[in-house]
């Protein structure tokens, strides 16, 4: 049987890549988010807004998502998802992530082509039947940043112990123009990033993926007098 406590849902969620076709009731997508509502927030002021496309509407999105791509694929990001010149250690972990990933998909680094394509497979939610979207009004700040972080780890443990599986997908930000004007998000609102819902493929060799995480005492610093 597998275990559902919080630690065994932290150890077991990953960011999937490959994702069945299977539908997702509403009212599967709905419980979800009516658990995960629950996630902390300061002053409880719940500052997110979830935008959820299925069906056509996915279909018509990722459509839009491709025009604009083909025409200006640096158009319309607004957030640096990653800081000019990355340090270290970090420069390091992103990079042997992303061999990590390729390595499993069988696609070596002077294949650009083929890594580019599956990049794009992003703007596609790798397959998932469901999309989220999630914005903030732009009059926050910091911490309200912080609460829909929480509500994103949130949908994505939930759905975690409901069987699904998740991806959260900071790629989408690089076309929040375009997104945003499909989802008819007003100006006062800032488009963060997408994540992809939906059941894992469970054969895709990409889904064995589980990135290394940092020794405690590299991050971790006690404080006793």
């Amino acid at each position: 049987m597998t275990k559902n406590t919080a630690s065994d849902l932290l150890r077991r969620r990953i960011s999937t890549r490959a994702f069945l076709n299977t539908p997702v009731p509403e009212d599967e997508i709905r419980a979800i988010l009516e658990i995960a509502k629950f996630a902390p927030s300061g002053g409880n002021l719940q500052p997110w807004k979830i935008h959820i496309v299925v069906g056509a509407a996915r279909e018509r999105l990722i459509g839009a998502v491709k025009k604009s791509l083909a025409e200006n694929p640096f158009a319309g990001g607004e957030l640096r998802i990653y800081p000019d010149n990355l340090w270290e250690p970090y420069r390091t972990r992103r990079y042997k992530l992303g061999e990590e990933m390729y390595a499993l998909l069988g696609i070596p680094r002077e294949e650009k082509v083929a890594r580019l394509a599956h990049l794009a497979r992003n703007f596609e939610f790798f397959g998932a039947p469901v999309g989220l979207f999630f914005t903030l009004d732009r009059r926050f700040d910091k911490g309200q940043w912080a609460h829909l972080g929480m509500m994103m780890l949130a949908i994505a443990l939930v759905a975690e112990e409901r069987g699904l599986a998740t991806c959260m997908q900071e790629a989408w930000s690089a076309q929040a123009k375009t997104v945003s004007d499909f989802l008819d998000v007003p100006e006062s609102e800032q488009l963060y990033c997408g994540m992809a819902l939906g059941y894992a493929d469970k054969s895709a060799a990409v889904n064995g993926l589980r990135s290394e995480r940092a020794a405690l005492d590299d991050f971790a610093l006690f404080h006793r007098e």
